[in-house]
């Protein structure tokens, strides 16, 4: 198996566990697609995935609908994604992806979590580089073998598929998102979820004590209500 394969299988259950976080993520991911692409899914193909997430988390329909609503107000503020980089505790290298209708706070924050953590915060480019900016898919495996999808995929853009306990996982470059999207609805493949992740090129291993120390930066990033995704460079391997 790849990188990507090990980099979902540390990561299962560690992340985005809470529901209310979930919903909170989803819910700015709808605002976003609506502002750049209109309310209706048929015509608004990140809405259309967006969407899929949240049947994925179990988000009501009625939650999403409101979302959608609301999104269309032209009284709504749109989110921006704003990129932080920094160093954990022990030369873990961290990247924050957040949302944000208020850069202000989310800088202070940001800065905030990481003096109280001993960790430092960098500057534009300083760890970003040391993360390759992936896409994927997650579809039912029923049906379908990862192989032979793999091989069909590979001319849209597809790095490695492999199959795990709740279907098969589709890894790609961001840049091929689009591509995948587009092949898989025409080949009527249901997609389940789908979405964007920052793979580190190389993880470092730290004794349990040093990990307690980064893991204190990585929940007050992730408690923070503006931060939609939390990357670092910490082996969390069980081996």
């Amino acid at each position: 198996m790849g990188r990507a394969f090990e980099f979902r299988k540390a990561r299962k259950m560690k992340r985005w566990s809470a529901m209310a976080k979930a919903f909170t993520r989803i819910g700015k991911d709808i605002v976003m697609a609506v502002k750049e692409g209109g309310p209706d899914p048929d015509s608004n193909s990140r809405l259309r995935a967006v969407i899929q997430n949240a049947k994925s988390v179990n988000m009501p329909k009625d939650n999403v609908d409101r979302a959608i609503k609301r999104a269309s107000d032209k009284s709504q503020g749109d989110y921006k994604i704003v990129m932080f980089e920094g160093y954990a505790p022990h030369g873990i290298a961290v990247l924050v992806e957040t949302a944000t209708d208020n850069n202000n706070r989310t800088v202070a924050n940001v800065r905030m979590h990481f003096s109280k953590s001993d960790g430092n915060l960098g500057t534009s480019g300083s760890v970003e580089f040391m993360f390759d900016h992936t896409c994927n898919f997650r579809i039912n495996a029923e049906g379908h073998d990862a192989e032979e999808l793999e091989l069909e995929l590979i001319d849209f853009g597809a790095e490695e598929v492999f199959e795990d306990e709740d279907g098969i996982l589709i890894y790609a470059p961001f840049e091929s998102f689009g591509a995948i999207q587009k092949e898989l609805e025409n080949r009527n493949i249901e997609i389940l979820s789908s979405g964007f992740e920052r793979i580190p090129q190389v993880t470092k291993k730290l004794s349990p004590e040093e990990a307690a120390d980064v893991e204190k930066l990585l929940e007050r990033l992730e408690e923070d209500d503006d931060v939609q995704n939390v990357y670092h460079t910490m082996d969390e391997s069980e081996d």
